[in-house]
């Protein structure tokens, strides 16, 4: 029964290479609209990544025109991607989504049901574009990543808490850490911003309090800071 799995084909139709042209084209042009869609609605993307959302489609229908219904080679190819290491920093959730978003397509191109692979990529697309305006899990507040260098003289458990107050800004104290053979200290807050604070004036006010020594925001910070 096992040697049947490898010797019997399926009863499908042979691939042609009108149909494999076809497949790979429709599946460059779904990865285009789905790398499209990914730019307008993704504030900060790479070049790198948006042009992996056109190809990733099309490699991913070519593998399965290359499988179709072989078992065998649907097992070669499982053990010649078990000696290929993948490695990528830890992206946006968003980013992953539109990388299964993007092989989803390549995959229904590449079985050649393109009509489905049309529908779910145009609801998906105006889906993300929804979520965009109806700005779905957005929070009014932004959170920030403010590193403060202050002398060793001034407290730094106590040291912004008035400033703090004045313009409204929610911290927690994250990390505090000497510097500069110990004569200053750099602290670490996670601070939650109102969008309509003046940051110039914030920074400012903590400039002054910390003797104009280097002050670093970071507009947005991820999700697992490396403190």
């Amino acid at each position: 029964m096992i040697e049947s799995l490898f010797t019997t084909t399926a009863a499908t139709a042979e691939l042609t290479f009108s149909d494999a042209l076809l497949t790979i084209l429709v599946s460059i042009a779904l990865g285009a609209v789905i790398s499209f869609t990914y730019m307008k609605t993704q504030p900060a993307y790479t070049q790198s990544f948006t042009l992996t959302m056109i190809v990733l489609p099309a490699i991913v229908a070519i593998i399965i025109l290359l499988i179709g219904s072989n078992i065998a080679r649907a097992f070669s190819l499982a053990g010649a991607f078990s000696i290929i290491r993948f490695r990528s920093a830890p992206g946006d959730p968003k980013d992953i989504a539109f990388v299964l978003f993007a092989m989803a397509g390549g995959l229904a191109c590449g079985v050649g049901a393109y009509d489905y692979a049309v529908l779910f990529t145009v609801a998906l697309c105006a889906l993300m574009f929804l979520l965009k305006v109806l700005k779905i899990g957005s929070k009014k507040e932004s959170q920030k990543l403010l590193k403060v260098t202050i002398p060793e003289n001034l407290g730094y458990e106590e040291a912004f808490d008035e400033i703090f107050r004045q313009y409204n800004v929610g911290y927690e104290l994250r990390k505090v850490r000497t510097t500069e053979l110990g004569s200053l200290y750099e602290v670490v807050y996670a601070i939650t911003m109102d969008p309509r604070t003046n940051q110039k004036e914030f920074l400012d006010a903590v400039r002054c309090r910390n003797g104009n020594l280097d002050i670093t925001l970071t507009m947005n910070p991820p999700a697992t800071p490396d403190y």
